[in-house]
């Protein structure tokens, strides 16, 4: 999001659904920040939807940056309009970070589920899945970002491989609890694999199932 907000014709949203996804599902328990996100955003993902998704904008490029798991108990079809790139990350580097905030969640909160539900929705729209792997575009991130504009039929800009360090005027109210990373920032940070760090014995089990449907999405990630 911080990279294509660097674009003079991008205009970036924040995680427009979070509102709607805490308001269906029992992560509003768990989540930091979760009541003073449901009052300041609205709760029905039909009308976000609506009113963000397929408005029309000053700006020929909308960036929205959604988790997979927030697209719960929404009709899909309207990502037929849009063009769906996939984020995914490792599984062991993800559960390791992901733990650290969230001490205790389950496979339907780590967005792997969704990735392929979304990923088959696409193929079955005749449409090949942009899946970017994050180590992968941590390594080479103007490589990586070329391969994606090419792909979104957009000219790659450099300005999008470095920003201000500190926040953005669209990030959203949860960004005390998740952005410290990003906002200490001002590039892509080299990957650096969470090898002294170890993964809590009870996730064991939930690394096997992420493990399996990560690598339904390999044959689709740009390289």
């Amino acid at each position: 999001m911080y990279s294509f907000a660097q674009r003079q014709d991008t205009r970036v949203y924040d995680e427009p659904l979070y509102a709607h996804y805490l308001s269906h599902t029992e992560a509003r328990k768990y989540h930091p920040g979760a009541e003073k996100i449901l009052r300041s955003k609205d709760n029905s993902g039909e009308r976000v939807i609506r009113n963000l998704f397929l408005s029309n904008s000053e700006k020929p490029v909308l960036f929205f940056k959604n988790m997979a798991h927030h697209l719960v108990d929404l009709d899909w079809g309207f990502l037929s309009k849009l063009t769906n790139v996939l984020l995914t990350r490792e599984p062991r580097d993800m559960l390791i970070s992901y733990s650290k905030t969230i001490p205790e969640f389950g496979l339907d909160d780590v967005g792997y589920l969704k990735l392929n539900e979304l990923s088959n929705c696409i193929l079955k729209e005749g449409q090949v899945p942009i899946v970017l792997d994050s180590q992968i575009l941590l390594k080479n991130p103007e490589r990586i970002l070329r391969k994606l504009c090419d792909r979104l039929g957009l000219p790659f800009k450099s300005a999008m491989l470095s920003w201000e360090a500190g926040p953005r005027p669209e990030d959203g109210i949860w960004a005390p609890y998740w952005y410290h990373g990003i906002h200490r920032s001002s590039r892509f940070q080299p990957y650096a694999p969470k090898t002294e760090e170890t993964l809590p014995e009870m996730l064991e089990p939930l690394l096997k199932e992420c493990l399996e449907l990560y690598d339904l999405l390999r044959p689709y990630i740009l390289q």
